[in-house]
């Protein structure tokens, strides 16, 4: 994990812990230290938390220290979109979790194998440990930030906009007490000169004058700097001009689509063109107060068709130059959203291992409107567009100053740009070359092509030879059996693998 994006739940969960007692090491792991070396060589329990690229990954590490005695947690993304899957490796296997539930991990503390047990709270905590709590924690992983040195905070949980793809679609908005806030706020400035706050609220500003009316208490004008995910229907001019003066110079606000999911962007009523242009002036009026803007779009649902959503967004760039577009792919993790039954009962989702479900290395769900080289197709031209020599000087130009400039110049050139290009180009390579990976891709095998086995072997390094035996496979439509309470179907690779995961280690 970049150090800059470390999560609250795993500094939570260390603070919870040490109020009950127990010694605790916190590591962010980035990925080049060595674990054996940074944790205690007795550890007890152990809490993992992981989004689901990072699955195999988790999967190795608790098979290392289970071999140990150590008894293993997961929680996190991953634990609650693919439960079943991870209660094969891990002792325990965590949904939404508040302090009690760590408590009742904590209190038992024993070895749950071969399926490890599912726990979780009815609903998000009410409250988390703050800043001032969390501090030890958050100095750890700042302490491995080269340069910039974002402090995670939180002001609420769940979202009150129900995108069918969004794990939050399901949780009602919770916001949390502002007193907290405010003293966290001034405990930060007491800790670094000017502190710089990313917000990790799935949307920041819904009680937009509540949470700001708490910034503006605590934080004097000029001293403290912050960024935040955010939708377009809260951005209304006045209410930038009060982001701008309070400091935020970064906003990441969800486009999504040209053609549905309008009520995050103030345009409900729009859709093609006419919510493009719109969206298009309202970005542009957004960079005249915040100098850095993402905007985030998702490619590969339902209502796409056509070169459409990619000529739209397309034009989109030309009109926004000042602004980064990021792009998604169509994504079903497990059980995060309702959708994924649907895609899931039409037979739609394909058993690409965890390590490529990050959005972007891997669409899971079978497109409804296009077929697979021709969405490939328009994704690489949009790429090519988007990150253009052109397109990387206008939006270089287009930003005020240096910090974004920059961050936009080394984005485009890199990973999210040409890399994602040279990347979207090598799967299209494979498939019109390769027809036992088109046969993967339409549903046909659920043989992984040796591309993406190579691919996990590769980053995995020295973790390769820890992940457990067929832990590279998983069962995509686990959800809808459970929901559905039907076996397995014999023969099915998931069959197998339980055979084998239930072997003495």
């Amino acid at each position: 994990m970049n150090a800059n994006l470390a999560s609250i739940m795993p500094q939570a969960i260390s603070a919870w812990c040490e109020e009950e007692g127990h010694d605790v090491t916190y590591v962010c792991y980035t990925g080049t230290e060595a674990l054996d070396r940074i944790l205690p060589a007795r550890s007890d329990v152990i809490f993992i938390g992981a989004f689901t690229e990072a699955a195999q990954l988790s999967y190795a590490i608790s098979s290392f220290y289970r071999a140990r005695g150590t008894v293993t947690v997961l929680g996190g993304p991953h634990a609650r979109c693919y439960p079943e899957d991870a209660a094969f490796y891990f002792d325990y296997v965590l949904g939404l979790t508040d302090k009690e539930t760590v408590r009742d991990v904590l209190q038992d503390c024993a070895p749950h194998r071969p399926l490890g047990v599912r726990l979780g709270a009815s609903r998000q905590p009410a409250q988390l440990p703050g800043v001032r709590a969390r501090w030890k924690f958050i100095e750890a992983a700042l302490a491995k930030a080269p340069t910039f040195k974002m402090v995670p905070m939180l002001a609420s949980l769940g979202c009150p906009y129900t995108c069918s793809f969004c794990i939050d679609s399901s949780i009602d908005f919770h916001a949390f007490e502002f007193d907290q806030l405010k003293d966290d706020l001034r405990f930060l400035r007491t800790k670094m000169r000017r502190p710089l706050v990313g917000w990790h609220d799935p949307n920041f500003g819904v009680r937009f004058d509540e949470t700001l009316g708490a910034i503006e208490e605590a934080v004097p004008p000029g001293s403290m700097d912050f960024a935040a995910e955010s939708s377009l229907s809260l951005l209304s001019e006045p209410r930038l001009e009060r982001l701008r003066k309070n400091g935020f110079g970064a906003l990441l606000p969800g486009v999504e689509s040209w053609f549905s999911l309008g009520n995050k962007s103030r345009a409900a009523s729009l859709t093609g063109a006419d919510k493009m242009r719109q969206v298009a002036a309202h970005v542009n009026m957004i960079l005249r107060y915040v100098p850095y803007v993402q905007t985030n779009f998702v490619f590969g649902l339902d209502c796409d068709e056509g070169t459409g959503p990619f000529e739209l967004t397309k034009q989109f760039v030309d009109l926004v130059p000042g602004a980064f577009p990021a792009y998604s792919l169509l994504t079903a993790f497990g059980r995060a959203a309702p959708l994924n039954l649907e895609f899931q009962r039409d037979g739609r989702v394909l058993p690409f291992p965890h390590h490529f479900l990050n959005n972007t290395l891997a669409m899971n769900v079978r497109p409804l409107n296009y077929q697979w080289p021709e969405f490939y197709d328009n994704m690489i031209d949009l790429t090519r567009h988007s990150f253009s020599a052109r397109a990387v000087t206008r939006r270089f130009a287009g930003n005020r100053k240096g910090i974004p400039r920059w961050l936009n110049l080394v984005r485009g050139v890199a990973g999210e740009g040409l890399g994602r290009l040279s990347y979207y180009k090598k799967v299209r390579h494979l498939l019109r070359t390769d027809g036992g990976a088109r046969r993967y891709f339409d549903g046909e095998s659920t043989e992984l092509p040796s591309f993406y086995s190579d691919r996990v072997r590769r980053q995995l390094g020295s973790f390769w030879p820890l992940l457990p035996e067929g832990a590279l496979h998983h069962d995509s439509h686990a959800y809808l059996r459970a929901e559905e309470g039907t076996p397995l179907p014999i023969g099915q690779p998931r069959a197998v693998r339980i055979a084998r995961a239930r072997k003495p280690a």
